[in-house]
């Protein structure tokens, strides 16, 4: 079965460009701003779109991340509104590929058989699930192959031992953490990216995503040296927050989304 994560990686390689994975919240501050900013991140260049769904309690997530999940859960969204919302960006012919990057608690509540008969429908191609460590992805990995839909590995730099384990059957690409820590912007990531990178790569033949830290074209350049892309969460979902109740600035703060997710994507295309 065919997934379009397979697929855009493997157009990027060709054009010799590194891929752009862009993150949002789903519901913050609305559903209406999530559906339209999402097809402003694909047109200003992000290959791969990262959804967030809200959980009261984000254990891998930084302030930034947080704040969002609550301004999100204040307005009421839960999962089968997300999967509408999914099923509407699809609508309107957004065609990169989607991950929903959520905690495994969501997924149990609501049924794991549902859950991903409902990706598969809408046209979800991928999960990050921070909290299911490798010895416990058995069922969850199996029952995600059988809707096409993959589980992707997420990484931290640890043990060589520890690598191994997690991308061993890895689908996709794999969530390389830049830094131990939860998810946020950072003035500098001090880990040897070079020696990191070469170890996950000894292992998996599949994409390397660097994700946490990521907020400017300087940190992008450095980290696409290494990897097969960049992802970018929280210096969009600051963005995100400075959108006032009101919807007045909404257009100013979509038009220095675009800005910046295109600088970034231009530098992944040197």
């Amino acid at each position: 079965m065919n997934n379009s994560l397979d697929t855009a990686f493997k157009e990027l390689k060709e054009k010799g460009e590194k891929a752009l994975a862009c993150f949002l919240t789903a519901g913050d501050p609305t559903e209406q701003c999530t559906l339209q900013l999402v097809k402003v991140m694909e047109q200003a260049g992000a290959d791969i779109i990262e959804i967030g769904i809200p959980y009261a309690d984000p254990l891998a997530d930084g302030p930034t991340i947080q704040n969002s999940s609550k301004r999100a859960l204040k307005h009421g969204i839960n999962i089968p509104k997300i999967m509408n919302l999914v099923k509407t960006i699809r609508n309107s012919e957004v065609k990169a590929p989607i991950v929903y990057l959520m905690y495994y608690n969501s997924i149990f509540k609501y049924g794991m058989e549902r859950f991903l008969k409902q990706c598969s429908e809408v046209g979800v191609q991928g999960l990050i699930i921070p909290d299911v460590p490798v010895e416990e992805r058995g069922e969850l990995g199996e029952m995600c192959l059988k809707n096409n839909v993959y589980l992707i590995p997420l990484v931290a730099p640890t043990s060589e031992e520890r690598i191994e384990k997690i991308t061993k059957d890895g689908h996709g690409f794999v969530y390389c953490v830049s830094v131990n820590g939860v998810t946020g912007t950072r003035d500098s990531i001090n880990t040897d990216m070079e020696e990191y990178m070469s170890t996950v790569g000894k292992y998996t033949s599949i994409p390397r995503m660097i994700g946490f830290g990521i907020s400017s074209v300087e940190t992008a350049r450095k980290m696409k040296e290494h990897s097969e892309g960049v992802i970018i969460g929280s210096a969009i979902v600051n963005r995100i927050a400075n959108i006032k109740e009101d919807m007045s600035n909404y257009k100013e703060v979509e038009n220095h989304i675009k800005i910046f997710i295109e600088e970034i994507k231009n530098e992944l295309k040197r």
